[in-house]
C-alpha cells in the first residue's frame, strides 16, 4: 500500500514532559569538578516536525509526516525522562522515551495493497498507530571544567524499537480484498541497537556568565546504518537551575534490510533544568 499518511512517529510526544541529558546545564558559571555526587534532570517541551517511511508485509509502503499540532491531536500515551550524574570528571546519563500514538487517515485513489493496484472509482482510506521506545545510556568524561565552560566526551548505546500498524479500508471490492477483507491491517516491529559517541557541554556568555550556549552532538552505528543527533541553543542560569531554548535534530538512516526506511525528527525545545 503506497500512501502519504500523516501520523505521529516516535520520539516526539515529549511535548508534555521529558528529562533529557541532551542539553548541558549548570549554575550561573559552569560547574567545576567536585568529589561529591551531583545530579541534573530536565523537563522540556519539544515542538518538532517528523518525516519517515516504513515497509509492511506484501511490500506496502507508508510515508509519514506530521507537525506539532497533530501530535497534540492524536497523542494516546507518553512517558519520558532522563537522569544525569557526575562525580569528579566521571559522569553518566540515561534517557528513556516511550510513545503510543494513534495516526490519522488519508483518502487516496493512487496506491496498492499487497501489490494489487487500486482501480479508478475506489477510495482507499488509511491510518497508522505506532508504539515506540528509545533508550540512551552513556558514560562521560569531563575534559574541560572552568568557570567559563564545560565539555564532556561520552560513549554508550541507544536502543530504538518501533511497532507501526497500518490500517486500510476500501470502499469497494478489489481483487482478493472482498467483503470483510476490504478492511484490514498490516504491522511490523523493528528493534535496533547502536553504539554512539559524542560531545556535550556549555559555553558561558558575558561577564557574569548567566547566559550560556548549550550544545550536544552524537553519532553512531550498529543495527542501523547511521544515526546522529544534535542540539544547540541559548540558556539562562538561576540559582536553582537553568532555562534553555534549543533546536534539536535526530536522524536515523536504517539498513536496506530494515522494515523502517528513514526517520527524521527536528524542531525547537524549551527546557527547564533542575540540579542538586
Amino acid at each position: 500500500m503506497k500512501a502519504n499518511t500523516r501520523i505521529i512517529p516516535p520520539v516526539v510526544a515529549a511535548t508534555m514532559l521529558f528529562g533529557s541529558g541532551l542539553v548541558a546545564s549548570g549554575n550561573a558559571s559552569a560547574e567545576l569538578l567536585s568529589d561529591a555526587w551531583t545530579f541534573r534532570a530536565v523537563i522540556y517541551m519539544w515542538a518538532p516536525q517528523i518525516t519517515g517511511s516504513a515497509t509492511f508485509p506484501g511490500g506496502n509502503v507508508a510515508s509519514f509526516g506530521m507537525d506539532f499540532g497533530e501530535i497534540l491531536d492524536h497523542l494516546k500515551m507518553t512517558g519520558m525522562g532522563t537522569l544525569e550524574a557526575q562525580k569528579g570528571p566521571w559522569g553518566a546519563f540515561t534517557d528513556v522515551v516511550y510513545m503510543n500514538v494513534g495516526g490519522t487517515g488519508t483518502r487516496t485513489r493512487d496506491g496498492t495493497i499487497d501489490g494489487v493496484p487500486i482501480p479508478v472509482g475506489v477510495t482507499l482510506n488509511t491510518g497508522m498507530d505506532l508504539k515506540s521506545w528509545i533508550w540512551t545510556l552513556a558514560g562521560s568524561y569531563r575534559v574541560q571544567a572552568t568557570a567559563e565552560s564545560e565539555m564532556d566526551v561520552f560513549a554508550g548505546a541507544r536502543m530504538f524499537t518501533i511497532e507501526p500498524r497500518l490500517t486500510y479500508d476500501l470502499t469497494a471490492d478489489v481483487g482478493p480484498f472482498v467483503g470483510p477483507g476490504r478492511t484490514g491491517a498490516r504491522s511490523v516491529k523493528g528493534k535496533d541497537w547502536d553504539g554512539i559517541v559524542g560531545v556535550k557541554g556549555r559555553a558561558g556568555i558575558g561577564a557574569n556568565r548567566e547566559w550560556f550556549i548549550p550544545y550536544y552532538l552524537d553519532v553512531g552505528t550498529g543495527d542501523s546504518q547511521l544515526t546522529w543527533q544534535g542540539a544547540v541553543g541559548v540558556g539562562y542560569a538561576f540559582h536553582w537551575g537553568d532555562v534553555t531554548a534549543t533546536y534539536r535534530y535526530l536522524d536515523y538512516n536504517f539498513k536496506s534490510s530494515s522494515k523502517i526506511d528513514d526517520m527524521t525528527v527536528k524542531g525547537p525545545v524549551l527546557a527547564m533544568t533542575l540540579h542538586w
